[in-house]
């Protein structure tokens, strides 16, 4: 230990009296930026605000969820465990120095952790924006010993431990990459080299220019077709008369729209992530336009399961939904959400939608299977989804044959006992809330007018409604990885609804 703290001060000495130029102006502003997390949350903002796709929110929700955990466990237990006093600033030139000296012990450095910790956390979801801001991370850990805040060793630990948490983080909510990309069954599709023979329908109110022009650049046989959204259907069903495969660029709305098309037409479907939303490319393992594109020059793709409900969109033939379907709250929510949207964006929409909806009740009445009950939420997911942190919010198998039904009984403020369910465990473990896997399920005795949600759309419904599916009735483009071939796993039944109708 004796000599350890040698060559600690003997280091601090060395970088203390070296002159670095251009450093004087910038480590100190750089250090006092990472006051209280300033810099790492402004970062944030900015990788959510500017990255493509969910991919940079991903890597911004988690470095910012990093740095809190590092944040918290060094100033709730490393600080108080070690009370090494901060280094003597003889050493160091005025003009360096902190303005404001810190009182708080010296080791470990918590800028340091906060530092590596969000660092760690926006790599392990998104290499690109991890190797931006890795350098600066580093700069803010150099600048507290430049500036005589604390010796290299207090640093040194300080990220360390700032990495440990980003692991810590992972280990709870694993990262896309960690979770195994659906691939049952893998089949081959047609491969359009350049995209020859695909027809792609942009939404362009979902998809964004850039993505649509890197479609041309990347696929220059192809034909891209960009229209409004109230002209959607009849460019979905145009571009469908004449092709090998149809493309769509757009959020699930939209995708849940082609796919139908694709359905009724037995072609394939190539998803194009462009959307707000875009759970269905996501939960394929398409995270980039690329990703599809080279599916589509490759021939890679798998089978997937369509939901279907009978009668279909404001009782007319029958609707499908490649995500989920719902009724009772969830309408409500997608409605506000669609309010609000055009004026403050897609995702602060969402959560205003979300506060409004779970602060009140929404009475449903309905018979579920012979039993009529009151109900606050029914989802019906196209495949189990799995437990991804808290609550559940991925599918491994698109493919399984299943219903993953969930219910919300009515009653006084559900909305908050269900949340407070999701944040303690496992959704199944409320009282309030009731899953069951089934293959098909029946409903009746819904209002006239009842809200239905499927994939983000909302239609009404009354009298009865049949939910079943169509086994594999899909062809999907996704690129091949490794273990594209494994069957996905089922968990065990929780048995909430009647087991008769399995």
């Amino acid at each position: 230990m004796e000599v350890l703290s040698r060559w600690d001060r003997r280091a601090f000495q060395e970088v203390a009296t070296r002159h670095w130029p251009g450093a004087e102006p910038l480590l100190p502003r750089l250090s006092r930026s990472a006051d209280h997390g300033v810099l790492w949350f402004g970062t944030a903002a900015a990788i959510a605000l500017g990255g493509s796709g969910s991919g940079a929110r991903r890597a911004a929700v988690r470095g910012v969820v990093s740095l809190a955990l590092a944040s918290a466990t060094i100033n709730t237990v490393a600080k108080r465990s070690v009370r090494r006093a901060r280094p003597i600033l003889d050493a160091v030139p005025l003009i360096r120095q902190l303005k404001r000296q810190p009182i708080t012990t010296s080791f470990p450095s918590g800028h340091s952790a906060s530092a590596a910790a969000f660092a760690a956390g926006v790599a392990m979801e998104s290499k690109a924006w991890g190797a931006v801001v890795a350098p600066v991370a580093a700069a803010v850990a150099v600048s507290r010993v430049y500036t005589g805040a604390h010796y290299p060793s207090d640093v040194l630990v300080g990220a360390a431990l700032g990495v440990g948490a980003a692991y810590a983080v992972r280990g709870l909510v694993p990262t896309r990459g960690q979770l195994p990309a659906p691939g049952r069954p893998h089949i081959e599709a047609p491969a359009l080299k350049a995209g020859e023979g695909l027809a792609v329908v942009v939404n362009r109110s979902a998809g964004s220019s850039p993505d649509a022009q890197l479609v041309r650049d990347t696929l220059p046989g192809a034909r891209v077709v960009e229209c409004a959204p109230d002209e959607l259907e009849a460019a979905l069903e145009e571009a469908a008369r004449d092709c090998r495969a149809l493309g769509v660029l757009g959020g699930d709305g939209t995708v849940n729209r082609a796919g139908g098309v694709a359905v009724r037409h037995g072609l394939p479907l190539a998803v194009f992530p462009g959307g707000t939303l875009n759970h269905f490319a996501y939960d394929l393992g398409i995270e980039t336009v690329y990703d599809t594109c080279r599916a589509v020059t490759t021939g890679d793709a798998v089978r997937v399961d369509v939901g279907r409900f009978t009668p279909g969109p404001d009782g007319k033939g029958e609707g499908y939904f490649l995500n989920n379907f719902s009724l009772g709250v969830y309408p409500e929510l997608v409605r506000v959400r669609e309010r609000w949207s055009p004026r403050i964006g897609g995702w602060p929409a969402g959560i205003l939608a979300a506060l409004r909806t779970l602060r009140g009740d929404h009475p449903l009445e309905a018979e579920l299977e012979g039993s009529r009950r009151p109900l606050w939420l029914l989802f019906a997911g196209n495949g189990m989804y799995q437990r991804l942190g808290p609550a559940p919010g991925h599918r491994r198998d698109l493919a399984d044959g299943l219903l993953d039904v969930r219910v919300v009984h009515g009653g006084r403020g559900p909305g908050f006992r269900l949340l407070a369910a999701a944040l303690a465990g496992p959704l199944s473990r409320s009282p309030f809330h009731a899953a069951v896997r089934l293959r098909r399920l029946r409903i009746s005795g819904l209002a006239p007018g009842t809200p239905v949600a499927y994939d983000g759309e909302v239609a009404g419904t009354e009298g009865e409604l049949l939910l079943d599916k169509a086994p594999e009735g899909l062809v999907v483009y996704r690129p091949s990885t490794d273990g594209a071939h494994r069957a996905g796993t089922v968990p065990p039944v929780v048995v909430g609804l009647p087991s008769s109708s399995t």
